[in-house]
C-alpha cells in the first residue's frame, strides 16, 4: 500500500536543543516528548495532567526524563512565566480540547482552550527572547470542507464547522496575525502552523477516536461499532506528522523565509474509510474481531477530507515513511506488548526504527 522510505529530518539537529512543548502529557505529545529525547533535546513541558486512564504519559514514565510542568494555557500569566525560565530555542504548541464531540457538548471551554490558548501562548513567544522557531499544531478540520474528492491546499478557505474544528481555523488566523504584526522581517523567530490527518499509533486512550474504539471493544471481546463507516479521513501513524513538525521547526531555524501555513498528511493510499481502517485492524488483530455499523444519532461529521502536501513535500523536503497497513501493525504490537515498562521499550524501538531506517 505504499513505499518505505527514509526521512530526510535531521534528528541530530534536536541534541542539546532547548525545546518547550505544550500539551506534552497527550498521546501526540508523549510519542513527541519520547521522539526529542531519543534525539537528544533538552525538554520542558507545559499541560494538565493526562486526561485518560490509563495514559501513554504515565506508561511510560515520561516525566521522569524531562521538565514536567502541570498547568493550564488559559493561566497566561502562568504559561509566560514558564517559557521566559525555560527560554527554549524551539516552541511547539500542541495542547488543546482535540475532541469534536467533547466540543459540542463542551464549546465555551473548547474555544478558551484552543483560541485564548493560542494567544496566550503567542504571547509567551512575544515576550521571551531568542526563540528561534515556533510551530502552532491544529488539524486537517480547519479547511471549509466542500466535499471536494481532492486535497485541500493551505491557501483554501479556513472555516471549520463544529466548535473543535472552528476554534482551530481561529487559532490559524490568530498564528497569521502574530506573525505578521509581530513577527516582521527584522524579527529572528520563524512563526508557522502545522495541520495534519486523523493520527493513529499505539497508546491512543482518547474516547470517540476510530483505534481506541477498536481495541477496547476487542479487548472486552464485544464486536467494533462504528459510527459512520463510509467516510474518508487521511489516517497516518503519529510518527509521520512529527516528523513534519520537526522537520519544520529545524527547516526554519535556519531559514526564516520558510515559515507559514503546513499539511502534513498520508497519500492517497492511506485516505481510507473508517470501514477499511477496521477491516485493516481486525485482520492484524485476528481472533475473530469484527465490526458493524450503528448510526448513534450523534453530531455533524465530514464524508469526505482530504490533504495536498505538496508544500511540505517540495519546500522542506518531507517524506512519508509507513503505509496505513504499516501503521496498524505497529499499533496492534504496542497494544500487545505487555506491561508498561514493555510499552516504554515498544514505543523507543519504533522511534528509533521510524528514524534509523
Amino acid at each position: 500500500m505504499g513505499t518505505l522510505v527514509k526521512t530526510v529530518m535531521n534528528i541530530e539537529f534536536y541534541k542539546d536543543k532547548k525545546v518547550f512543548l505544550t500539551g506534552h502529557t497527550g498521546f501526540k505529545g508523549t510519542w513527541l516528548c519520547r521522539t526529542l529525547l531519543y534525539a537528544g533535546a533538552d525538554i520542558t513541558g507545559y499541560a494538565l495532567e493526562p486526561l485518560t486512564n490509563p495514559s501513554l504519559f504515565m506508561q511510560t514514565k515520561t516525566a521522569a526524563d524531562i521538565h514536567s510542568i502541570t498547568g493550564d494555557i488559559r493561566n497566561r500569566d502562568m504559561l509566560i512565566k514558564a517559557v521566559r525560565k525555560a527560554k527554549p530555542d524551539i516552541l511547539l504548541h500542541l495542547a488543546a480540547q482535540p475532541i469534536v464531540r467533547v466540543s459540542y457538548r463542551e464549546p465555551a471551554a473548547t474555544y478558551e482552550t484552543n483560541v485564548m490558548g493560542t494567544v496566550n501562548i503567542l504571547e509567551a513567544l512575544r515576550l521571551t527572547p531568542n526563540i528561534r522557531s515556533f510551530v502552532n499544531v491544529t488539524t486537517d478540520k480547519v479547511y471549509e470542507n466542500k466535499e471536494w474528492l481532492w486535497g485541500y491546499r493551505e491557501s483554501e478557505t479556513l472555516c471549520g464547522y463544529d466548535p473543535y474544528s472552528n476554534s482551530k481555523s481561529c487559532s490559524e488566523l490568530i498564528t497569521a496575525s502574530y506573525r505578521n504584526s509581530f513577527f516582521g522581517d527584522n524579527s529572528t523567530s520563524a512563526i508557522s502552523s502545522a495541520r495534519s490527518g486523523n493520527v493513529i499509533g499505539g497508546g491512543d486512550y482518547a474516547i470517540d477516536r476510530i483505534i481506541p474504539d477498536c481495541i477496547r471493544a476487542v479487548q472486552t471481546e464485544k464486536q467494533i461499532v462504528l459510527r459512520n463507516p463510509h467516510s474518508i479521513r487521511p489516517y497516518q501513524h503519529v510518527l509521520e506528522c512529527l516528523s513534519g513538525y520537526l522537520l519544520l521547526a529545524e527547516k526554519q531555524f535556519h531559514e526564516k523565509s520558510l515559515e507559514g501555513a503546513y499539511n502534513f498528511g498520508p497519500d492517497d493510499e492511506s485516505c481510507v474509510t473508517t470501514g477499511q481502517l477496521a477491516d485493516l485492524f481486525c485482520a492484524v488483530w485476528g481472533l475473530g474481531a469484527s465490526w458493524d455499523a450503528e448510526n448513534d444519532g450523534g453530531p455533524h461529521e465530514a464524508n469526505y477530507l482530504k490533504l495536498d502536501c505538496s508544500k511540505a513535500k517540495a519546500t522542506l523536503g518531507w517524506k512519508l515513511k509507513w503505509p496505513i497497513n504499516t501503521a496498524v501493525e505497529k499499533i496492534v504490537e504496542f497494544t500487545q506488548c505487555g506491561n508498561d515498562e514493555k510499552r516504554r521499550n515498544c514505543i523507543d524501538q519504533q522511534i528509533r526504527g521510524y528514524f534509523d531506517v
